[in-house]
């Protein structure tokens, strides 16, 4: 399973690491994923959804189905 999240496709970064002696040498930055589970009213059961955690803040603040709405997505898109 990939590192991305299921909703905005948040995935990881890559970059150099660049020391004092500026030997330069390739790295990579995870983004904070994270499987989670969310209360669905309409549907009356959980989901269970990859996310990060910038997604789990915008969830809690609008609801999960209007955020997937906000995004162009569906709850079949993302399950």
């Amino acid at each position: 399973m990939s590192r991305k999240s299921a909703i905005t496709g948040k995935g990881p970064g890559f970059g150099n690491n660049v020391p004092f002696s500026k030997k330069k040498s390739r790295r990579r930055w995870d983004a904070n994923i994270h499987d989670k589970r969310f209360w669905v009213p309409e549907l009356n059961r959980f989901v269970k959804i990859r996310v990060s955690t910038r997604d789990m803040r915008s969830i809690d603040k609008h609801g999960l189905v209007p955020y997937l709405r906000s995004n162009g997505l569906t709850l079949k898109d993302v399950t």
